[in-house]
């Protein structure tokens, strides 16, 4: 299964660019939306009758803490916002009012029970907030007998993973702490069919590889360091690339972290077997640790003369790192060339209540598109919700969380590393945006009759953004320490 994960398709090597500036100077803010095409089989095209969900959700969450008396949350969910919007989506802000939402989205559902089931998780979300474990557990007995993974609308395929999840936050606040064991073999093919049915992790490979590549640019050593490897599949379209450079590849070392020892050997022979065939002089290096937990750069075996970056793709899986401070103290003391940083929208930190609003509206707009091109009983969505969804939503709101870690995470690691003077934000460039639209036309548009149609990409503030709709799923980002503040061209 991971050789086929290294089969390049459609192209996808030639959307990396290899000569673009990291002075990119392109201040303005562009929004894209998605196409089809016709080199990339489509899915089924499925005729909805469903609640936009993610609205739905956002509406009444708003309206529950509203209600609630002397109750702080923040929603981590980014939003495009008015400012991202052109034509017509100007009139439709990120936040429907209560007429657009009885009058259009409900009238395509089963807006009793939807409503019912939404309402009724609420109510369990604020009783295991205050500690009302028999209240919760008398609601969460309900909601597992009304809602099903497999239902037909998106409100009660969610309530069933959310209800799931906190009915494991109950059972460990009677019990104690308990963290299931990660089926790293059941996580990585689900993610692989994830890779396939959504942009998302496309978008977050060859955006990162492409800011990479051009802070390799004329350099003959390099050391890249991956704070998750997995199993490695955004590198052989790196390695592609670079063996393919005009003035001669570079000697590539590769650190991969991980918690499987396993999986960072059988990573390794992949990769170095993929490099081999390719000419290229590799080296990896497998670490089984989280970043959090190294102490010093010395395991991590910088060598002088090798141009380092590091690479990290955020998930909700399971905690990668550990310590978030301690994390950031090791990109301080590696102080490397290029930081590529991938991170889902969606906070890790806070009290429960918070976590849990903030990621009932960041899964429901996933959840709606999926259920946008994909039938019910999709196979293949079903996977990538009960393999990788609900696994990141019962991380976050029953293992996740400082009560329970020890440790409080980061709400958002771009402000963190903004805030410091040891790092710089580098602008993704044109290329970069260039190559992330190629890949959201590789899947089709919602079949939404809204104003705003499906997967939609913005680049602004140096970043570039994916999401569905209105709502930010996934930002990238590019950062380099203060050494390198300086323009490549006067190199």
């Amino acid at each position: 299964m991971m050789k086929g994960g290294f089969e390049v398709v459609h192209g996808a090597l030639d959307l990396i660019q290899p000569h673009e500036q990291w002075e990119y100077n392109n201040n303005s803010i562009v929004v894209f939306q998605s196409a089809s095409s016709n080199n990339f089989p489509k899915p089924m095209a499925v005729e909805r009758n469903e609640l936009e969900l993610s609205d739905w959700v956002e509406h009444v969450t708003k309206q529950l803490i509203d209600d609630l008396p002397e109750t702080e949350v923040t929603t981590a969910g980014g939003s495009f916002g008015p400012a991202f919007q052109t034509g017509n989506e100007a009139e439709c802000g990120n936040l429907k009012s209560t007429e657009q939402i009885n009058g259009g989205l409900m009238s395509r559902v089963d807006e009793q029970q939807d409503l019912s089931l939404i309402t009724l998780l609420l109510e369990c979300a604020v009783a295991i907030s205050v500690d009302n474990l028999g209240e919760a557990h008398r609601m969460l007995l309900e909601l597992t007998q009304m809602a099903s993974p497999y239902g037909a609308s998106c409100a009660e395929r969610v309530v069933s993973y959310f209800a799931k999840a906190m009915a494991s936050r109950v059972i460990n606040s009677w019990l104690g702490l308990c963290s299931p064991l990660i089926s790293h073999t059941s996580v990585h093919s689900s993610l692989q069919i994830f890779n396939n049915i959504s942009p998302f992790i496309k978008f977050a490979h060859f955006t990162s590889n492409q800011s990479i590549l051009e802070a390799f640019h004329g350099r003959d050593r390099v050391h890249i360091i991956d704070i998750d490897i997995m199993q490695g599949l955004q590198w052989p379209a790196l390695f592609h690339i670079l063996s393919t450079r005009i003035d001669g590849p570079p000697h590539i070392r590769l650190t991969g972290m991980g918690s499987s020892v396993d999986l960072l050997t059988q990573t390794g022979k992949q990769l170095s077997n993929f490099a081999r065939r390719l000419g290229l002089s590799f080296e990896f290096h497998p670490i089984p640790k989280k970043s959090g937990e190294i102490d010093g750069i010395r395991s991590l075996q910088i060598r002088e003369g090798e141009t380092l970056a590091v690479h990290w793709l955020q998930h909700s899986l399971y905690d990668a790192t550990g310590a978030d401070w301690k994390t950031m103290r090791l990109l301080e003391e590696l102080s490397p060339r290029v930081i590529t940083l991938v991170e889902q929208e969606i906070c890790h930190g806070g009290s429960f209540l918070d976590r849990f609003v903030g990621s009932l509206h960041y899964y429901s707009t996933i959840f709606d598109s999926l259920g946008a091109s994909f039938a019910s009983d999709d196979s293949g969505r079903h996977r990538v919700e009960h393999c990788l969804l609900y696994r990141e939503i019962n991380n976050i709101l029953a293992i996740g969380g400082p009560a329970r870690s020890g440790e409080e995470k980061y709400r958002e690691w771009r402000s963190e590393m903004a805030g410091r003077n040891r790092f710089v934000q580098v602008p993704m460039s044109g290329n970069a945006m260039a190559q992330a639209q190629l890949i959201l036309n590789m899947f089709p548009p919602s079949h939404s009759h809204s104003h705003s149609h499906g997967y939609r990409l913005v680049q602004g503030e140096g970043t570039l953004k994916l999401g569905w709709k209105d709502t930010t799923l996934y930002t990238a980002s590019a950062w380099t320490s203060q050494p390198y503040n300086y323009s490549y061209s006067n190199r």
